[in-house]
């Protein structure tokens, strides 16, 4: 079945396939396309199992990456693609933030960055940035929710999806996830940056994205979210490693993440594993009881 799912791309599709490469029971894609929302070409890698291929609908989770991240780093590290082909599930890993490029409307400007890796490109914490420069290109939130979740729907045979990612992509699991339900059946995270208001990471970027209005501040931060909207999901699972030193920086305030689901009474899975630090040898170790998560949860969509 090698290659024959470009095939099946829409006759105007804006997608550009990149590479294709067997693995396990299905194929690894990578795609590129031009983004409204970021004014900048963006990629993402998704695996198809081969029901995928063969045009069946399945379930998919969509994976937010990292800090420095980009989609190459789960597709690569986590070790995903054995259980999503037993599962018949399609795994999806978009870049973290736009990068420096010519944008669509011929604006040759670069994508500004920083030079701490906690705020600039690969740091967007998948929000809508209203402060200049980043306003231009920073619009994570719309490039998720609306532009790559309608694409992907369009494109790939996707039945359902839910949500996941790993520390800043966790903490934009969590938001997007409980800000906007009605998109995902499901929600998890790994190592996930809980109260991005609060923690030095996240009012680093927040003073850039957002300036000093706090109330645009307390809209991106996911406890405060979880509390705000209340219970949307039958349970959420979170993974946390006992050895993180971020957590124990307090970058991450796993805490806030258990007071905001107690007070929102929603059904929080919440696991301390023993010894593992914050790296994609805690996510490969993991991963399998996420991807196992939303599928267990589309089934019931």
């Amino acid at each position: 079945m090698n290659n024959t799912y470009n095939k099946s791309l829409s006759a105007n599709s804006q997608l550009t396939q990149k590479s294709v490469n067997r693995c396990f029971d299905g194929e690894q894609h990578y795609y590129s396309h031009q983004s409204t929302a970021t004014k900048t070409p963006m990629t993402f890698s998704i695996y198809l199992p081969d029901e995928a291929l063969a045009g069946r609908l399945c379930p998919a989770v969509l994976y937010l990456s990292g800090l420095t991240c980009n989609a190459d780093n789960v597709t690569h590290k986590a070790h995903f693609q054995q259980k999503c082909s037993e599962l018949g599930m399609i795994f999806i890993a978009p870049d973290t933030s736009p990068r420096s490029s010519d944008s669509s409307d011929g604006d040759s400007s670069e994508v500004p960055n920083d030079e701490r890796y906690f705020v600039g490109q690969g740091a967007s914490y998948y929000v809508d940035a209203t402060q200049q420069p980043w306003a231009d290109h920073f619009n994570m939130q719309s490039y998720i929710v609306d532009e790559l979740y309608d694409l992907l729907r369009s494109e790939f045979p996707i039945h359902s999806m839910g949500i996941t990612g790993h520390s800043m992509g966790g903490h934009g699991a969590l938001l997007l996830g409980f800000k906007f339900p009605s998109k995902f059946v499901s929600v998890s995270a790994l190592s996930p940056v809980c109260a991005a208001s609060e923690s030095a990471w996240g009012q680093a970027a927040y003073t850039e994205y957002f300036g000093d209005d706090q109330s645009l501040w307390s809209q991106a931060d996911a406890s405060k979210m979880i509390e705000k909207v209340g219970q949307q999901y039958a349970s959420i699972l979170v993974d946390q490693g006992a050895a993180d030193n971020f957590l124990a920086e307090g970058q991450l305030q796993t805490a806030k993440l258990q007071d905001a689901c107690t007070k929102a009474k929603q059904p929080l899975t919440l696991r301390y594993q023993a010894g593992y630090d914050h790296s994609y040898y805690f996510i490969q170790s993991i991963i399998n009881d996420h991807i196992e998560h939303h599928w267990r949860m589309a089934q019931l969509s």
